[in-house]
């Protein structure tokens, strides 16, 4: 199956939050898609699909196949640590994320795009693979031709969100991955436990 690239709002809908960001359609009209979408008897969930819903809002939200998160989800497990949390701190570190957090790009959908057409560079070296995964002290910057790209300066200029973990200097356009987020360093409103016994199953 190809990655999502439909209208974000009717997906938002049906999860019942703005999960790429701001969107002023979702704001109109928060209940879910459908015509059945404002009936207000809605049978209730299983706890299976209760699950599956929130394995599939995280997919959403990073932008990930099941495959990907799959091999995420075996990585975490095999971690030592708590899994939902590390599943989640493995997403955060993905390179099209970090991307988007340090505001070089307005959502991770425009991110990936940005690091597949190798506008942005690891350690001074080109990177195209918006799955990479970062480490603690890699320096992500703004390739030198791209610094002026109106799309990019406009997201960083639009820009206001700071997070502990990353640092970013907007005269250099270069910022640093400094550690791997804390679950209360990642704002994402998601149950990951919830994935985990999905799995487990």
């Amino acid at each position: 199956m190809a990655r999502y690239t439909g209208p974000q709002t009717k997906i938002a809908r049906k999860f019942g939050e703005a999960i790429f960001g701001d969107d002023k359609s979702f704001e109109k009209r928060n209940y879910p898609p459908g015509q059945h979408g404002l009936a207000k008897k809605r049978g209730k969930k299983s706890e299976y699909a209760v699950q599956l819903m929130e394995k599939q809002k995280a997919k959403y939200t990073y932008g990930i196949l099941e495959k990907q998160f799959r091999n995420l989800f075996e990585k975490a497990a095999a971690s030592k640590g708590v899994t939902g949390e590390i599943l989640l701190q493995l997403c955060e570190a993905r390179l099209d994320n970090v991307v988007y957090r340090m505001g070089i790009a307005p959502s991770r959908r425009a991110a990936r795009q940005i690091v597949a057409h190798r506008h942005v560079t690891v350690n001074g070296e080109n990177v195209n693979i918006p799955s990479y995964h970062l480490k603690p002290g890699d320096k992500v910057a703004v390739r030198e031709k791209s610094k002026s790209l109106e799309a990019i300066e406009r997201s960083l200029s639009n820009s206001s969100a700071v997070y502990e973990w990353i640092t970013w200097n907007n005269d250099t356009k270069e910022g640093t991955f400094v550690s791997v987020p804390q679950r209360l360093q990642i704002p994402e409103n998601i149950k990951e436990q919830l994935i985990v016994e999905l799995y487990n199953k």
